[in-house]
């Protein structure tokens, strides 16, 4: 296992073996190389950091949550006139142009 701890954190490459395995580290050792767990981490492993050879953390990959898309929530609250895409008076026009100030 100490080999195999070796060959991830200098080339930092996961095995097939590594991503079915959870891999125990100490504290000195994921402190020492924190930057390379995380990137096997990233490609699917799961860490555990160990104080005193008593397991204390996991470290995992967070799997993003993509809010779910919902089609229709404000159907029949929003009404859009005929007129919304109707040329704007020349009065309104020119204030969002800078020509002209309402003030």
């Amino acid at each position: 296992m100490v080999n195999q701890k070796k060959v991830i954190i200098e080339n930092t490459l996961v095995s097939p073996e590594a991503v079915m395995n959870t891999q125990t580290y100490n504290v000195q050792e994921a402190k020492m190389h924190l930057h390379q767990l995380l990137q096997a981490v990233a490609s699917g492993a799961e860490i555990i950091i160990a104080k005193e050879g008593k397991p204390m953390a996991r470290l995992s990959r967070v799997e993003e949550k993509h809010p779910k898309i919902r089609f229709g929530v404000l159907k029949g609250k929003v009404k859009v006139s005929d007129d919304f895409d109707a040329p704007l008076p020349e009065s309104m026009l020119a204030e969002f142009e800078g020509n002209e100030c309402g003030f």
